[in-house]
Formats: structure tokens, C-alpha cells, sequence
């Protein structure tokens, strides 16, 4: 009987599932919040802290997380990348099991991103009723620079490479067939047998918890801080 061209392999385990799609949910929260302002910045705190968290247990897990969740399987070197874009990449390279090259300049830069406007909330202060908790911890003009880019350019960056992101989705299944959100939902990707899968079993779950417990821990920390 002829091997099957391709069979289900577990590329996303379940905490990473998780994390991308409460980060999604608090990013867009947390844009809305301050949109609305008033009582509603109450949540744009809260979630905050709650994007802290996520993002303090994502660079955790890029180290200790399944094989396709790790940052050393998609830090692609710029040679790497070119060859991708000109189409020459090699199949034992599986540049397209995880994160591909492009993916992964979108990945960092979104998570870069994120952290800018996350560490610049943490000191801004709107003048009226709203201060970061860390605020007190650093100069004044330091705290203008931060307010002026957590108001402007940041949320504007943000938004950006979220759109970007969805835009390259929307490619993937339009122009390629390809479906990038199933397997962000399910774990598993169709892919040729003898790929390698992401380990996501119990020790890794529990694992996960006890990151996010400790990074929840931080994130409260920080926010008695102020």
C-alpha cells in the first residue's frame, strides 16, 4: 500500500494555541479601551497586564516550548530568506513547516513592536487620571518621549502590523491555498510523513502553566509598582 502523500503532524501545541489567540483577543481590547477612554481605561490596564503576561510567557516558550514554538526554528539567517523569496529553498530545509521566513520577520516585529508599546505604557502618564505603574521610576522627559509614542506612532505601528498579518492570511489562502488559521486552531498541519512534530502532551501543558502562573506573578508585581 502506497505511503500517503501527507498526514497530520501536531506543528502548534496547545499553550502556544492559547497565547496567540488571548493575545489577539487583548491587543484588540486593549486598542478599544483607550479608544473609549474614561471608565473603559480601567480595562486597558488590565489588559495590560494581562499582555505582559502573555508576552513574558511567549519568550519563555520560544525556548522551552514545543519544536515549532522555539525562536531557534525560525530565526532564519538572511541567506535563508532570499532563498525563500526567489523560490529555491530545499525540502529538507521545511522552511514552510512553522513559521516561514516572511512569517517570522512578522512574528518578531510584532512581538518587538508589542513590547515597545507595553514598556511605554508602563511610564506614560496622560496628565488627567491615568499613570503607569513604573512611572515614578524614571525622568520626565523620559515619560513624555513614552507617553507621546504609546499615544502615536505605537498604536498606529501596532495596528499596522496586525493588518499586515491579516493581509498575509488572506494571501496565503487566496493566491496559495493555503489555510494559515486551521492549524493556529487545531495544532496540526498536513505535511509529508516523517516530519517532525511539536511535542504537546501532559508535561508540556503542565509545564506551560507553571510559566504563565510565574508570569502572571510578574505582571502583578509590576502593577503594585505604581
Amino acid at each position: 500500500m502506497p505511503e500517503p502523500a501527507t498526514v497530520a503532524i501536531r506543528v502548534w501545541d496547545l499553550p502556544t494555541r492559547i497565547f496567540h489567540w488571548t493575545l489577539a483577543l487583548a491587543v484588540a481590547g486593549s486598542v478599544l479601551s483607550a479608544k473609549i477612554g474614561g471608565d473603559a481605561m480601567v480595562w486597558h490596564f488590565r489588559l495590560g497586564y494581562l499582555v505582559l503576561t502573555l508576552l513574558a510567557f511567549r519568550i519563555v516558550w520560544g525556548l522551552v516550548g514545543g519544536r515549532w514554538s522555539r525562536f531557534v526554528r525560525f530565526a532564519y539567517a538572511p541567506a535563508t530568506l532570499l532563498r525563500y523569496l526567489r523560490g529555491r529553498a530545499a525540502p529538507q530545509e521545511q522552511l514552510d513547516v512553522g513559521h516561514s521566513p516572511t512569517g517570522a520577520l512578522s512574528v518578531f516585529a510584532l512581538l518587538g513592536v508589542l513590547l515597545v508599546q507595553l514598556g511605554t505604557g508602563l511610564v506614560a502618564d496622560d496628565e488627567i487620571a491615568n499613570q503607569g505603574p513604573l512611572n515614578r521610576f524614571v525622568g520626565s522627559d523620559t515619560v513624555m518621549s513614552a507617553t507621546s509614542w504609546h499615544k502615536g506612532w505605537g498604536q498606529w505601528l501596532v495596528l499596522a502590523l496586525v493588518a499586515l498579518h491579516i493581509a498575509a492570511i488572506a494571501f496565503y489562502l487566496l493566491k496559495k491555498n493555503t489555510n494559515l488559521v486551521q492549524p493556529m486552531l487545531t495544532g496540526d498541519k498536513p505535511l509529508p510523513p516523517g516530519t517532525p512534530g511539536s511535542a504537546d502532551g501532559a508535561p508540556q501543558r503542565v509545564l506551560a502553566l507553571l510559566l504563565v502562573a510565574l508570569c502572571a506573578g510578574l505582571a502583578t508585581w509590576v502593577s503594585r509598582q505604581g
